[in-house]
């Protein structure tokens, strides 16, 4: 009598990273989802929103653009820097959009998912600053001005980190 064992199912495939531009809406639940694992005490998600006003002029919207393929190697780099440092990171999930956003609407969504908080919290704010000062996206701004006037500015979304910090101390 032989015996033949029964295959065994396919192990299901990992998917560690997620990486997007996009100009469809973002999702907190799917960047969420993705970010999530068993082997994760923690998972910490920045969602970056298009605010209603910069230097004390009212903001009327955003306008992203990005160079797509730079981008998302500038995101893969983001999450092989992660895993050196952070080794048991389980997930790095990075979905930005692009077009125009009114004010209140997610431009950015960065989640890591880690056994640990702290180290869940370093990689997450490790990702979102290392996109905004190394990844090919610019935004323009449409504000008002003092006048009433619309206006607007292209600005890196680098360049716009530093004049945050300046301004927020």
């Amino acid at each position: 009598m032989s015996m033949v064992a029964a295959p065994s199912p396919a192990p299901v495939a990992s998917a560690p990273n997620s990486f997007r531009i996009t100009f469809a809406p973002l999702s907190l639940e799917e960047v969420y989802a993705l970010a999530d694992d068993p082997a994760n005490g923690a998972v910490v998600v920045m969602s970056g929103m298009v605010r209603n006003q910069t230097d004390g002029f009212p903001v009327v919207a955003l306008e992203y653009q990005a160079y797509e393929p730079m981008a998302l190697a500038v995101f893969r780099q983001i999450a092989d820097q992660i895993r050196q440092t952070w080794p048991e990171a389980t997930r790095v999930v990075i979905h930005h959009r692009t077009g125009k956003l009114a004010v209140g609407e997610i431009s950015v969504l960065v989640a890591v998912g880690c056994p640990h908080r702290a180290e869940a919290f370093a990689a997450c704010q490790f990702a979102i600053d290392t996109l905004k000062h190394n990844a090919p996206i610019w935004k323009k701004e449409w504000y008002q001005g003092p006048d009433g006037t619309l206006s607007s500015t292209w600005v890196s979304i680098g360049a716009c980190e530093v004049d945050d910090a300046q301004h927020n101390g």
